[in-house]
């Protein structure tokens, strides 16, 4: 066997593992995205401990856009 058909022989074996990887992760069942699981709790609380935003009014807005349109 020669070099390039060694790293030939490589490179397939290499894009067979991950194609089979990519399958298998496929057909493994997906993660349920509720806020009651251990590990998003932390984010979940500190999401609703977090005080609300006030809505800008659309004077701010027009005066924060015509700044960014001066700074452009």
């Amino acid at each position: 066997m020669s070099g390039s058909e060694l790293l030939l022989g490589l490179i397939a074996i290499r894009l067979a593992v991950l194609v089979q990887v990519g399958w298998s992760l496929t057909l493994l069942p997906q993660q349920t995205r509720h806020g009651d699981l251990a590990c998003n709790a932390s984010v979940a609380a500190a999401s609703e401990a977090r005080p609300q935003t006030k809505i800008t009014g659309p004077r701010a807005v027009d005066a924060a856009l015509a700044d960014m349109l001066r700074h452009d």
